[in-house]
């Protein structure tokens, strides 16, 4: 998770894990147990803020992602009904009721028109 702190101004500047320079702002953030400047702690897809974003974050092959984005790489929607293989989140896709399809095998079950 993120968590925003308060720098208190007698202590010591912490250096920051994505510049390497010290955090003399007034407020830091603390995220898998280092210190980043909140213009820092982005999501290396789409460059959003993290902290702006909500209190979690995704890691995943060496990428701090935002949630969408980590859904987006890495997660999947379900099997398909017609071929049974996984299909990935970002792939689109088919829905007829509850089953979900990838838009090749979507077809007619009489006549195997897509």
């Amino acid at each position: 998770g993120i968590q925003m702190l308060s720098v208190q101004p007698d202590t010591k500047p912490k250096g920051c894990a994505g510049c390497n320079r010290k955090i003399k702002d007034r407020y830091l953030l603390k995220a898998l147990d280092k210190y980043w400047h909140e213009d820092c702690l982005k999501c290396a897809c789409c460059d959003c803020r993290l902290g702006e974003v909500g209190s979690t974050l995704y890691t995943k092959a060496n990428l701090i992602l935002c949630r969408r984005d980590y859904l987006r790489l890495f997660g999947v929607t379900g099997n398909c009904a017609a071929c049974s293989k996984l299909i990935p989140a970002f792939e689109m896709v088919m829905r007829a009721k509850d089953n979900v399809y990838h838009l090749d095998c979507f077809a007619c079950q009489l006549c195997n028109q897509r």
